[in-house]
């Protein structure tokens, strides 16, 4: 008795653009997603870090340097989103130029 896993097969070339659901299956779009993605992300990484470094308290005021901290917090994980897509992105394409 063959399992009905066995028996279906995927689509290929242009077959995958029939159906909705095979449609998101195709590893260009993933790798498209997360290179677009990544882009936004340095790009407000590089934003957020440029105003941080205008925005640097010159007083002792102690909610200016509070506020100044959460930008730097904001920067950092900027940049790391941005290197998290990145990786995503390449393992997304290893695992294409695999199957």
């Amino acid at each position: 008795m063959a399992s009905a896993a066995a028996a279906v097969s995927l689509p290929t070339g242009f077959s995958v653009l029939t159906t909705f659901p095979d449609l998101l299956f195709i590893p260009e779009f993933d790798a498209f997603y997360h290179s677009v993605a990544a882009l936004f992300y340095l790009s407000a990484a590089v934003l957020q870090a440029t105003a941080t470094i205008g925005a640097q308290p010159t007083n002792n005021n102690a909610n200016q340097f509070k506020i100044y901290q959460e930008d730097i917090a904001a920067v950092v994980f900027a940049f790391l989103a941005t290197l998290t897509y990145v990786i995503h992105k390449g393992f997304s394409l290893l695992r294409w130029k695999s199957s």
